[in-house]
């Protein structure tokens, strides 16, 4: 881990003991911010920068070329990743709101806010910048290039889609805070219910839509595809048609191709105000296609390959050919 970016490190470094902090909080606060402990928010964020930020410092020690450039980058990501989250934990352990507050009362608030909305731009760019380095250069062999250049790609969604809702989808009313304090709320992380909240872990909505949902699919594809890559890597080690990397590539993108066509799915099915939970028949029927067209192309993937391995078996080796002086 030496080469791994420093500052994005000790960034995930902080998140890991936030969320220690946050699980401390969760024992020992009562105090609920709609519907939910007060401390929940930050320990999701903390969870979610922190494997991302892990994620990043090992990435960037991947590229060939403007190392510069991405070193400066994800120092840019990491600062801003930090302020971001320590915004949200100091407004939980005030019991306010952080984002989408509204309030022009709270002097504290009226400090924070700016960091929270310009913050997730910075994020955001940042996030694009080392997206397009990575994808102008070959990191890795053909497997893991893949993963890498989808997994950027869906986090780049993941992080765009919740910005288009925030300011096409406004939704203006009055909340409770844990004080007892009325707040004022431009936007909300439900659609069709604003407030809407109620599944187990992750508090997305069971009455509507909600943005979260696509946010965190996309967010996360990167370590679900790495650890695909990582899990293939070692199967071929006992499976002789999985030693051709570029057989372990294509079923990367087939995986890629799916993972993007459920993405694709859950941010459909928000915007129509469902929740998750609740798909009507037409999302069943979108999940099933891409399941089907995803294990049509690995099924067709393991076959070839499968088939050229008897192939090479049944040819054997060629033989030598004498010559003579």
């Amino acid at each position: 881990m030496k080469s791994w970016h420093r500052p994005l490190l000790i960034c995930a470094g902080l998140m890991c003991a936030l969320m220690f902090v946050c699980l401390a909080g969760l024992l020992i606060d009562d105090r609920t911010l709609l519907g939910e402990s007060v401390w929940v928010k930050p320990l999701k964020f903390g969870f979610a920068f922190g494997l991302y930020a892990g994620t990043l410092a090992w990435l960037l020690s991947k590229l060939t070329r403007g190392r510069r450039v991405g070193w400066w980058v994800g120092c840019v990501f990491a600062v801003a990743a930090t302020v971001e989250v320590g915004v949200i934990t100091l407004q939980a352990a005030r019991g306010t709101i952080s984002h989408f507050n509204a309030d022009q009362s709270d002097p504290v608030t009226l400090a924070l806010v700016p960091f929270l909305t310009y913050g997730v731009m910075i994020i955001l760019i940042a996030q694009l910048i080392i997206g397009v380095m990575v994808l102008i250069q070959r990191t890795a062999g053909p497997a893991l290039t893949r993963a890498i250049r989808a997994g950027l790609g869906l986090a780049t969604v993941g992080m765009l889609v919740p910005l288009y809702w925030m300011v096409t989808d406004i939704h203006p009313r009055t909340v409770t805070d844990a004080n007892g304090a009325r707040i004022p709320m431009y936007q909300g992380h439900g659609i069709g219910d604003p407030d809407g909240h109620g599944m187990p872990l992750t508090n997305w909505s069971v009455t509507g839509g909600d943005f979260r949902v696509p946010h965190f699919f996309g967010l996360h594809g990167i370590q679900v595809l790495l650890v695909l890559t990582a899990v293939l890597a070692a199967l071929a080690t006992r499976y002789a048609w999985l030693r051709d990397e570029r057989v372990r590539a294509r079923l990367v993108g087939a995986a890629a191709l799916g993972y993007s066509g459920l993405v694709t799915v859950v941010t459909w099915q928000a915007a129509r105000g469902q929740s998750l939970i609740h798909p009507d028949a037409a999302t069943l029927a979108a999940f099933a296609a891409t399941a089907l067209v995803t294990a049509l192309t690995i099924a067709w993937t393991i076959i070839a390959a499968r088939r050229a391995v008897r192939q090479a078996a049944d040819a054997g080796p060629r033989p030598l050919i004498a010559t003579s002086a």
